[in-house]
Formats: structure tokens, sequence, C-alpha cells
């Protein structure tokens, strides 16, 4: 294969893929980064984050047309193949992404069912298929919790509600890069019992409670690592 090919190949695979957020489009690469900050994210953070279900479909379609475009090149050059693991290096984020998620859901069901009642219908942490999931999810576990729960003495049959309620632990610390100067976060230092008013320069790395910048998190104000 030439290397003006290979050039075709690369602008192709790069192919404007978009989808509108804030009236912006958004082409495959600029999905893809926003996956990768959102995996991270979802990987390092304690509570489960609103969903990037969207941005997982787009990228799936992507990687359709990607792969169909490389398996009509007949060649055994080394770039190709190098698209091929950019290919799987993009599955393997989109896998971990979803296996994350699929992990809180299971440790917190009812916590994040709980809260997902509070919220408006497009202000959901949760994907429709997720919280499909969580309720099914729920439903089998309360079935099978009674179904044993039977077979105990009569004064251990119930569960006391709080038992089942597993939340998040909150206060679990994180480390965290601030994507822009970031003023007043609260930290709340355990040790004196007090509250420390700490300032998060751009670009600048901290160890922190996860509770103090749960919502600089959601607004890509800092970015966990």
């Amino acid at each position: 294969m030439s290397n003006a090919d290979l050039s075709e190949l690369e602008r192709e695979l790069l192919e404007t893929e978009h989808l509108d957020e804030n009236e912006e489009q958004l082409t495959a690469q600029n999905v893809l980064d926003v996956l990768e900050k959102a995996w991270l994210n979802e990987k390092f953070s304690p509570e489960i984050l609103p969903h990037k279900s969207e941005y997982v479909e787009c990228m799936l379609e992507q990687i359709k047309f990607m792969e169909s475009n490389i398996n009509l090149l007949q060649s055994t050059d080394i770039q190709v193949e190098i698209y091929r693991f950019e290919l799987e290096r993009i599955r393997f984020i989109i896998t971990s992404y979803l296996r994350c998620r699929l992990k809180k859901i299971e440790q917190f069901a009812s916590y994040i069912l709980d809260q997902e009642k509070d919220r408006n219908v497009d202000e959901r942490y949760l994907s429709e298929s997720e919280l499909k999931f969580a309720m099914e999810f729920v439903q089998h576990l309360d079935t099978h919790f009674n179904s044993v729960l039977k077979e105990m003495p009569w004064n251990l049959q119930t569960i006391e509600p709080a038992n089942k309620n597993i939340k998040p632990n909150m206060n679990s610390y994180v480390f965290l890069r601030s994507n822009k100067t970031v003023s007043n976060v609260i930290v709340k230092d355990v040790f004196e019992n007090r509250d420390e008013d700490v300032e998060l320069l751009e670009n600048s790395q901290h160890l922190l409670p996860y509770s103090c910048i749960a919502n600089y998190v959601k607004e890509k104000s800092v970015q966990l690592l």
C-alpha cells in the first residue's frame, strides 16, 4: 500500500460522525476523548456518574465504519495493524466503562434507584437499559432474600431497609487534575473538625475526599486520574 493510500485511510477513519450537544458538532475523535475522560471518572469515583450512552452508541457505530474501511484493504503494512490495535483500544475503553457502571449498579442498586426517583427523566444518571437492569436486579434480589429468610427463625425473617440500601463511600480519597482554576473548594478536616477553603489551580493535581469535588467532576472542572 502506498503512503497516499494510508493517508487516505487515516482521513476516512477519522471522518466526522457527530451528535449534537449544546449545538456543538463532535467528531469521532472528540467523542472518543469524551468517553476516555468519562471512563476514568467512572473508574475512580465511588458513586455512579451521569451516563454517556449516546457517546457509546456513536462510538460503536464509528467502530463498524472503521472496520469496514480497514477490511477493504488487502495489505500487510504495519500501519494497518496499528489501526487494528487502535480499534481494540477503543473497544477496551467502552467495555471497561460499561463494566464499571454495571459493578456500581449491582453494589448500590437500591440506593441508586432511590436517587433516580428524585431526578427528572432528562437528568437521570442511568440510561434506559441500565435503569431497567437495576430495577430487575433489585426485584430478583428481594425475591432471593425472601425465599432464604423464610427458612430462618421468626426473629430473623426481616431485613431493615437501611441494611439493604448500601451507599457508596463519598468521603473516599481520589486523585484529580484541575481542568481550570476552581476557587472556594470546601475540604473538611476530620482531624481538627473544621472546614478548609482550598483553591485548585489550573492543571494542578490533588488528593482530596471525593465528596468535596463531586459536583466539579460532573461539571468537568476536574478530571479524576
